[in-house]
């Protein structure tokens, strides 16, 4: 686990239910994606840092980790925008899929097969959305060291 923030927040956190690091917003959602094995059974999904609700699920997939925290970003930023959500922060743990969604372009080096095609259909509406929308919507590295796993982590690790 190696997180030493307490189980509830402490008192002066009065914008959140989960514990969060002082340095964190509570005005924001994290996103995480799971896979067992690489590629494997893909999902990912996006939690709000101010109540500790789900926002969305999707998945399982064949797919790879990169992927998903790809499509969760780009998720997140276009339900964001259908519902008009404004000022929020998306904190993620994927240093490449910051990248990858800076970039518009979704670099995987996942085999494009019958078994991966259902997944490059919603990788090409993720690109293809993130051509024809601007946001100006903080995306954050979530400092995994520092802070312990990002709030949307499945929990499956060890």
């Amino acid at each position: 686990m190696g997180n030493s923030f307490p189980v509830n927040p402490p008192d002066y956190r009065n914008d959140t239910v989960l514990p969060l690091p002082p340095e964190v917003t509570a005005d924001a959602w994290a996103v995480d994606a799971a896979c067992s094995g690489n590629p494997g059974p893909m999902e990912y999904r996006c939690v709000d840092l101010k109540t500790g609700q789900q926002v969305f699920h999707y998945g399982p997939v064949h797919g790879t980790n990169n992927i998903g925290e790809f499509l969760a970003i780009v998720h997140a930023l276009a339900l964001m925008q259908r519902q008009g959500i404004t000022g929020k922060t998306i904190y993620t743990d994927s240093y490449n899929a910051i990248i990858w969604v800076n970039k518009r372009k979704c670099k995987t080096t996942l085999e494009r097969n019958a078994a991966t095609e259902p997944l490059y259909q919603i990788i090409a509406r993720a690109e293809r959305w993130l051509a024809t929308h601007r946001h100006n919507v903080p995306i954050v590295k979530w400092e995994t060291r520092k802070w312990g796993e990002v709030p949307a982590d499945f929990g499956r690790k060890g």
